[in-house]
């Protein structure tokens, strides 16, 4: 059963992956010049989310590979046991440079792996020279629809690069601190490997902290240089309401969605498993037809797969800070206004 905001419980409705897996025709080919790469990076504690990224885009992506930097050895070993069709693994220590083993020791988990962000495009055309363009993906991005607007929007614009406004309800605009632009979704082609995408990996290797400082946070507000250095050659997306989070969710309807970002919801055990604390309103219909099956399809993988529930709110992994930041935030050390908190019960 599923408790659905303390209301009434429901029947849960039964998520078959294998019955995904089968519709997609794409994951018994293999990949041609025409198939539409992407990587992203998490560690062993967020594999779930890693997973429902991996899910969506082959029920709705249609001819992709998806790439993966595991960020611990755990993850690497875990995906390298599922063997998931077109999901391609990145060993992170086979492909550490000097300058990022340099900067490792002193940065936090989130730090580091912001740090890397830029360079997955580039291990990705390093490892394999007929991918002509990559586009980087948050893991926790889910996709509802075909993404082909998105691409078909960059294509016609003729440039190298595009990035995606955060595109932020006016109550929770953040643009000064957290950047306009959101690192969520990137896409690069091999053109822009040696200009663009080599000035943001240097600018992160330099500075990469999960603060605000003289301009800068984290990988993210370096995007916002992107179009004064290159105007030329970046393009920003135009439909801002294909790509919903919980920061403009109150600003779009949910039906327009190709793509959310489940920024801040997080696992926190077998108990009570999916816990969302945050600052943003979300609508219930976005709720109900945004989160509601993000949550289930989380549920199924991890029985499908025989996974442990990870608890990511005590455990360092890629972007946990804000959660913990939130929760401290919560208990009276900021001010944020009203907090809202989602938890979804669900019996395993």
């Amino acid at each position: 059963m599923f408790k659905f905001l303390g209301k009434k419980k429901i029947s849960e409705p039964s998520i078959n992956l294998e019955s995904i897996l089968a519709s997609n025709p794409y994951l018994l080919q293999v990949p041609s010049l025409t198939t539409e790469h992407y990587v992203t990076l998490f560690d062993a504690c967020f594999l779930p989310q890693g997973l429902c990224l991996y899910y969506s885009l082959v029920k709705n992506a249609g001819d992709f590979v998806l790439w993966v930097l595991c960020i611990d050895q755990d993850c690497f070993d875990l995906l390298q046991r599922l063997n998931l069709p077109r999901l391609r693994l990145l060993h992170l220590g086979s492909l550490e440079t000097p300058e990022l083993l340099a900067v490792k020791p002193n940065r936090s988990r989130a730090e580091y792996c912001w740090t890397l962000t830029p360079f997955t495009p580039r291990f990705v055309f390093e490892a394999d020279q007929s991918v002509a363009r990559v586009t980087y993906l948050d893991a926790d991005m889910f996709f509802f629809k075909n993404p082909k607007l998105i691409f078909n929007e960059f294509e016609q614009s003729g440039k190298q690069v595009l990035i995606t406004d955060h595109a932020y309800a006016p109550d929770y605009d953040q643009s000064s601190t957290s950047g306009q632009y959101c690192v969520q979704l990137v896409v690069f082609s091999r053109a822009s490997l040696n200009t663009i995408s080599k000035w943001w990996q240097d600018k992160c290797v330099d500075w990469c902290k999960s603060y605000s400082e003289h301009g800068k946070f984290g990988d993210q507000k370096y995007l916002e240089s992107f179009e004064l250095l290159f105007p030329d050659y970046v393009h920003i997306l135009i439909n801002l309401d294909i790509l919903l989070a919980p920061w403009n969710a109150s600003r779009f309807p949910y039906s327009r969605c190709v793509a959310f970002h489940f920024h801040q919801l997080r696992l926190t055990g077998p108990v009570t498993p999916v816990k969302f604390v945050t600052g943003y309103r979300i609508p219930r219909p976005t709720l109900k037809n945004i989160y509601l099956p993000y949550v289930l399809l989380l549920k199924s993988l991890l029985i499908y797969h025989e996974l442990p529930v990870p608890k990511q709110s005590k455990h360092q992994s890629f972007a946990c800070f804000i959660f913990k930041r939130t929760l401290i935030l919560l208990n009276g050390g900021g001010s944020y206004g009203m907090y809202h908190r989602y938890i979804f019960k669900l019996n395993f």
